[in-house]
């Protein structure tokens, strides 16, 4: 923007269209009301499902208003904002992204009437947020106490949650593993349970149906054994957790060892397989028979390691 004579003037890129005012307002609500009305219509038990198809093709069928919102291209500063409610909705909650869409929606529909009537915008905002507070108040009134204890409840909510997400056919063993899950991970702090939705982990795992899905009650990590002689289950495990590598430590500084002799590289080879064993021995003497090394494992040491029946994963 530059100054000509005490006069702003606007330079623009050709082609550009400039609003302001009434009209500005306007477009920004319409832009919004637009979004609503294109996820309203998923909203409900006859909700309708959306094909969506992007500039590579590929095709994703979905009524779940933040899958949506989230793959449509969006230009519009307003519109992208109504993206934002419903990615906040989301992240709060889990779900309730289309209606809070929809909501915000029907507010701007409502905003826009008060707007032809010449209320100022603030007094409308101002009156909005009163409503809020006193929509909060109401909630708090009629709100019914859930405890863990009421799982039949529990299951209703889950089965609500997962309803448009297309798993309905199975929403009721979904809805047992969910419950079950927070269950395992809430915590109860002065009278209130908060629970950490990262303490629980969705592994997938291709090759079996949706029935076989289950809930582990411990820790689940993807990697194989080290060593095929190594046992495959183990029940009572005492676990070592190692965060260095189980080999032979390099020096610090380069350094060079001449070897003249046979007997000099046996010699060499034998201090090396004498220090991996003395360090398996030492993790054997512990009592563990689980072993989680943060880094790489030698061969040797794999070898001795499978020999006291030790179960060993590494990186």
């Amino acid at each position: 923007m530059a100054q000509l004579s005490g006069q702003p003037v606007v330079i623009l890129p050709e082609g550009t269209q400039r609003y302001v005012g009434r009209d500005a307002q306007r477009l920004n609500i319409l832009a919004a009301r637009i979004i609503a009305e294109t996820v309203r219509t998923t909203l409900g038990p006859k909700g309708m499902d959306k094909m969506l198809v992007d500039s590579l093709g590929d095709v994703v069928v979905t009524n779940d208003g933040a899958t949506i919102l989230d793959r449509i291209d969006l230009q519009h500063p307003a519109a992208k904002m109504m993206v934002e409610v419903a990615k906040t909705q989301d992240k709060e909650a889990g779900d309730g992204t289309t209606t809070a869409v929809v909501v915000a929606g029907e507010l701007l529909r409502k905003a826009e009437e008060l707007l032809d009537q010449n209320i100022h915008p603030s007094i409308i905002v101002k009156g909005y947020t009163m409503a809020a507070e006193k929509a909060q108040e109401i909630l708090r009134d009629i709100a019914i106490e859930v405890t863990p204890d009421d799982d039949e409840t529990l299951m209703k909510i889950a089965m609500t949650s997962i309803t448009g997400k297309n798993a309905e056919s199975h929403k009721e063993l979904f809805a047992r593993l969910a419950v079950d899950a927070v269950r395992q991970v809430a915590e109860k702090k002065d009278g209130k349970f908060t629970v950490d939705i990262d303490n629980i982990k969705i592994e997938k795992k291709a090759g079996e149906s949706v029935e076989e899905s289950e809930l582990v009650r411990g820790v689940v990590i993807d990697k194989e054994r080290v060593h095929p002689r190594m046992p495959k289950r183990v029940e009572g495990a005492k676990i070592a957790l190692i965060n260095e590598a189980l080999e032979v430590k390099k020096t610090e500084t380069d350094a060079k060892i001449n070897i003249t002799s046979p007997d000099q590289l046996m010699s060499f080879l034998e201090q090396e397989e004498k220090m991996l064993q003395e360090m398996v021995e030492k993790i054997a003497a512990t009592g563990a028979n689980v072993l989680f090394v943060q880094k790489g494992i030698d061969d040797l040491a794999q070898h001795y390691l499978a020999k006291h029946g030790i179960m060993a994963v590494r990186r």
